[in-house]
């Protein structure tokens, strides 16, 4: 490592203000930081040191999100199997998925590295690692078929009208990632939503998703048509194992579990939003329950532990819900931005047969409620302090 510090040695003046190269300072800046620890110090008060600075708080998440790519990989190869009655080992499946999500992988990231440096360059600031996060998130939202076209322009929309008109990082409203997939989703839906797109296998084949199942059906019970669908299993426990048709990081509920746990031991993630969410699951699909038998809407009578293994529920929730921009700041509004967001979820996913899927909605609509929480939530607390104290 010595030899490539002394190299970034004789490197700097050449990057720094009057050399050759110094509007070109901001990739040297980020090449050198992910390598070493910043030596840069701050001029004003308050100085507050620490080990974990945002370009590691970025990396680890990236760090989070590995085991949803290698389990998207086996998937993809699996159901692409099941549908062309081929029967092959887990790294060959393993593979075969690698094949295709590689090449999303690497779309996303050039597509959201080029708008990243541009914006730096142009703005005379240094690059923002937040693009590595949002680009390893935007391919695990994307069913395997989507058209890389369509991969590089979902991460334009989501990088430059998700958070640089906003200022960049820091000052986005809306979580980048969830915006990328919106803007695919209503712009052309026919890629990312509907029974042809979620397994990679030959033209003309079509698999509804666990979540279509029940949506499709009027005055049915949720559990009894997913139990009797014979072209896919979509068994509780192996919905939480996630060999099934869906988005490539969001089926296996295990390894999201993991990367939720390393978030919070890692202090990057808010348990208090993840909980928020569970119970506003809970509490919402138990109360549609309750509502199921007078309503012809089968989504009703969708239990609460199956809302929380089907679709991208764990998924947003862990790991875009928590977003530190664009959440809530403060504990008791994190609380209930999270309840918000389960019970939302529940609620667009039942009223609207035409979209089951309502996490992304969900959270994106809180996104924009979250600074408006905080200040009800703070005022609550000044009031509070003044009745208590004041003479």
């Amino acid at each position: 490592m010595k030899i490539f510090s002394n190299m970034f040695d004789r490197l700097r003046p050449t990057f720094e203000k009057g050399g050759v190269l110094e509007k070109f300072y901001p990739i040297f800046e980020a090449t050198e930081t992910i390598m070493f620890s910043t030596a840069e110090r701050t001029k004003y008060g308050p100085h507050i040191r620490d080990s974990l600075d945002i370009k590691r708080v970025m990396v680890l998440v990236v760090v989070a999100l590995i085991p949803c790519y290698i389990f998207g990989a086996i998937n993809i190869g699996v159901q692409a199997g099941i549908t062309q009655g081929f029967d092959r080992s887990l790294f060959e499946n393993f593979i075969f998925g690698l094949g295709v999500i590689l090449p999303i992988l690497m779309v996303a990231f050039i597509t959201g590295g080029f708008w990243e440096i541009l914006f730096a360059v142009t703005r005379k600031h240094d690059i923002y690692e937040g693009f590595l996060v949002t680009c390893t998130l935007i391919p695990l939202l994307m069913p395997p078929t989507i058209p890389l076209w369509q991969v590089s322009l979902a991460t334009t929309f989501g990088i430059v009208i998700g958070k640089e008109i906003f200022g960049g990082v820091g000052y986005n409203i809306f979580n980048p990632a969830l915006v990328a997939r919106a803007f695919i989703f209503f712009s052309h839906p026919t890629h990312i939503s509907g029974e042809k797109v979620w397994v990679a296998a030959q033209d003309g084949f079509s698999g509804a998703t666990a979540l279509a199942v029940p949506a499709a059906v009027e005055n049915g019970h949720a559990v009894s048509l997913l139990s009797s669908v014979t072209q896919f299993d979509f068994s509780w426990w192996n919905l939480v194992m996630g060999f099934i048709p869906g988005s490539i990081g969001e089926t296996n509920k295990i390894f999201i579990l993991v990367g939720a746990l390393f978030l919070i031991l890692t202090k990057i993630a808010s348990w208090r939003i993840m909980a928020g969410a569970l119970i506003g699951l809970i509490g919402t699909a138990t109360l549609a329950n309750l509502m199921a038998p007078i309503s012809s809407n089968t989504m009703l009578s969708l239990p609460a532990h199956y809302h929380l293994v089907m679709g991208g529920f764990m998924f947003g929730v862990a790991f875009m819900a928590t977003e530190p921009v664009t959440a809530a700041h403060t504990n008791k509004g994190r609380w209930i931005y999270g309840i918000l967001i389960g019970s939302l979820t529940v609620i667009i996913r039942s009223i609207n047969p035409a979209y089951p899927e309502g996490t992304m909605l969900a959270i994106l609509l809180m996104n924009a409620f979250a600074p408006l929480i905080d200040y009800f939530v703070i005022q609550a607390h000044i009031k509070k302090r003044r009745m208590k104290y004041a003479k």
